[in-house]
């Protein structure tokens, strides 16, 4: 099994570590009110499952759940610019001969831990194993400990039309398809996928005030929206939230490829240009504090 495997059954989150070989045998957090059928269950599973789709599917309770996280994105260091610590986008610089700085959302590398994923950024095998059909996505405050992560989140949605089926079964292989790589696409041409998604913490209006002024102009918010090209051709991995109409997509979309040349090394790192006018400012192109601070965490269903 995954270590660090988190179930977000009926909107609760459950955290379950390897140490229960061969069973999910108890839930370690539950951060809303618990479910004693669920419990009743947990208590007969001996099956060892490589997602919470799996055990759901196996035992047949759906309780609008069965959630796995497999990564998280984290900045560590806004000031840095592609320094250590920028692993969803380039640890060695910006830099046209490395298009595709770490590779980190098209290979098996794996970091983190989940106990730690709104600390550090986190990747586990099930990012490039599972077989899924839908993302959630969960914007969590910095250090937030993880039974607050659902309560805590200032932004949280999910996908329900099982997009992924079409793009190979998660992340790992869309972005097989779609390469985030510096210089091989151009804005608004050669954006990958951008999704519909289902607000379950925010909506249209608090999604938008999360980025700049200027920022707001060139994207719809109510998508979630992969390997998008800006003016320079760099490349972004996932657009959080919004579906870019304009070009500075770097201003409110994460990861990246090795290059961004705009006033090189400005606009690198896992969360791009997010502070391009100044940190948190939430003005012009800088996004806000708030979204800044927060980590992202991906999930699979």
């Amino acid at each position: 099994m995954f270590s660090g495997i988190l179930l977000s059954l009926s909107l609760s989150l459950w955290f379950c570590d390897d140490n229960s070989v061969g069973a999910m045998e108890a839930p370690c957090i539950n951060d809303t009110n618990f479910n004693h059928e669920l419990e009743k269950l947990l208590d007969r599973i001996k099956y060892v499952a490589r997602s919470c789709k799996e055990i759901l599917d196996k035992y047949h309770v759906y309780e609008g759940g069965g959630w796995t996280l497999v990564a998280s994105v984290h900045e560590n260091n806004m000031y840095g610019k592609c320094t250590v610590g920028d692993r969803w986008s380039s640890e060695q610089g910006s830099n046209a001969n490395r298009p595709d700085g770490e590779g980190t959302w098209a290979n098996r590398v794996t970091f983190g831990t989940a106990e730690a994923a709104t600390s550090d950024d986190y990747k586990n095998p099930g990012y490039f194993e599972i077989a899924a059909q839908d993302v959630s996505v969960w914007h969590v405050p910095n250090n937030m400990v993880m039974e607050h992560w659902s309560t805590a989140s200032i932004l949280r949605y999910h996908t329900e039309n099982r997009f992924l089926t079409r793009q190979g079964g998660n992340l790992f292989n869309l972005f097989k398809k779609f390469p985030v790589r510096f210089g091989i696409g151009t804005c608004n041409i050669d954006n990958g996928p951008a999704i519909p998604i289902v607000y379950d913490t925010g909506n249209l209006d608090s999604t938008k005030i999360l980025y700049g002024p200027y920022s707001r102009a060139i994207f719809e918010p109510g998508f979630i929206t992969f390997r998008v090209f800006n003016t320079e051709t760099a490349a972004l991995a996932l657009c959080s939230g919004v579906k870019p109409t304009g070009c500075h997509t770097e201003h409110f979309c994460i990861g990246g490829g090795g290059h961004f040349p705009e006033a090189a090394p400005r606009q690198c790192g896992d969360f791009a240009g997010f502070d391009w006018d100044g940190y948190g400012t939430n003005t012009v192109f800088s996004a806000s504090k708030e979204i800044t601070e927060a980590a992202v965490l991906l999930f699979y269903r």
